[in-house]
């Protein structure tokens, strides 16, 4: 008991001082990717290659001047910020990031609490931040706050369903729900990302409104509410939101390498899931996670700095309109051919129940484009060109 009490004590501390670093490194790594992107050289003045601006920033936000409307409630205008920083901080501790670890006490397995509800947890959690952002809205009393914090409930309501709905098909695979479960079900077969694939894609688009990035980003949008629900907010309390918003970008990438990449598993190889588990086991798999989980992270500043801001309509549209009902079908299919091959074949899953899984997703995919194009591009394009001629 004291070895488990002492072990989880580490654990914890290591990751959430793990997760702040990152937030930090990753303000740098947006500020530099952006400037690769325009043809500028970004922050390179503090320290060597400016690696010291994380720093710098944080010392700026300490010490600037705390600022508070006159008419704002105060303190729910304290609590907002803490309420968005939280959840932010709660929600990865029961994603696995490596294989166990053992020492001479006994195994320590590479997650802070692997509970048996796993990402239905992660969803719990993560949706309480909203409650902050719409806080901090009301509380300030500022009409501009106040539209931004009204749109991040309803952007929040919009895309939280459609995200459950994708985790449900990644229950019908795995039968489980404890994250160590899907990782051990994606090693006997395919990782997920193949006979989910629009799944996949359903959570990854929700995943963009969930941590309100562009192009969602209409709670904060600058042409439009100043700076949306943090208008009134300066100094740590500003900071704080954005360390929440990075956090959840972290939580949301690591979630994706977990329930659609296999998660800590080792491609092409048995190797780090077969055996006794060693140290070089521990690190190598987390090297990997950490690969997967920057993949994902680096996509996030890439879309930010490629594409631009939906129209509110155009962001309800697609919540309700299109990814909703996609899931609703998607489930409704996926299951029943989850039942035709467990039930009727006797399947289990595996290589070959994977591949079958897959094609109906390409058929799904190719009919979702067919859809969504409506003749005005892929079709459309052929009898421009026979006019023109």
């Amino acid at each position: 008991m004291t070895f488990f009490l002492i072990s989880s004590a580490i654990k914890v501390f290591l990751v959430l001082n793990v997760i702040l670093v990152s937030v930090a490194l990753l303000t740098l790594l947006e500020r530099r990717v952006c400037a690769w992107m325009q043809d500028r050289l970004g922050p390179n003045r503090v320290g060597p290659q400016g690696l010291l601006q994380p720093a710098a920033d944080g010392l700026k936000n300490f010490l600037k001047e705390e600022t508070s409307p006159a008419m704002a409630d105060k303190a729910l205008f304290t609590l907002a910020p803490i309420v968005s920083f939280i959840p932010a901080m709660l929600t990865f501790g029961v994603i696995p990031f490596a294989s166990p670890l053992p020492t001479k006490w006994g195994v320590v397995p590479m997650v802070v609490a692997d509970l048996p509800v796993g990402f239905l947890y992660i969803l719990a959690i993560s949706s309480l931040g909203v409650y902050g952002i719409v806080l901090a809205g009301w509380a300030s009393n500022n009409k501009y706050a106040l539209l931004g914090g009204l749109r991040a409930s309803a952007q929040m309501i919009s895309y939280e369903i459609a995200m459950g709905m994708s985790t449900v098909a990644v229950l019908l695979l795995a039968g489980n729900v404890t994250l160590s479960q899907v990782i051990l079900q994606q090693q006997t077969g395919l990782w997920f990302v193949l006979p989910l694939t629009v799944a996949f894609l359903i959570f990854f688009i929700s995943a963009f409104a969930e941590t309100n990035r562009l192009p969602f980003d209409l709670p904060e949008a600058e042409g439009e509410l100043i700076a949306g629900y943090h208008t009134e907010y300066s100094a740590m309390k500003f900071s704080m939101f954005y360390i929440a918003e990075y956090s959840n970008m972290v939580t949301a990438s690591a979630l994706m390498a977990t329930l659609f990449f296999g998660g800590w598993d080792i491609p092409f190889t048995s190797w780090d899931s077969t055996g006794d588990p060693s140290v070089a086991k521990t690190l190598l798999t987390f090297v990997f996670f950490f690969l997967k989980t920057f993949f994902f992270l680096f996509t996030f500043i890439w879309v930010r700095w490629t594409l631009p801001r939906f129209r509110y309509d155009q962001l309800m549209a697609l919540g309700w309109k299109v990814l909703l009902p996609l899931a609703l079908v998607y489930i409704t299919i996926l299951a029943a051919a989850i039942w035709f091959l467990r039930v009727q074949l006797a399947w289990e899953y595996g290589r070959a129940m994977a591949g079958v899984l897959a094609g109906v997703n390409l058929l799904l995919l190719i009919a979702l484009v067919g859809w969504l194009d409506r003749g005005r591009i892929v079709s459309g394009s052929m009898p421009q060109e026979r006019e023109a001629a």
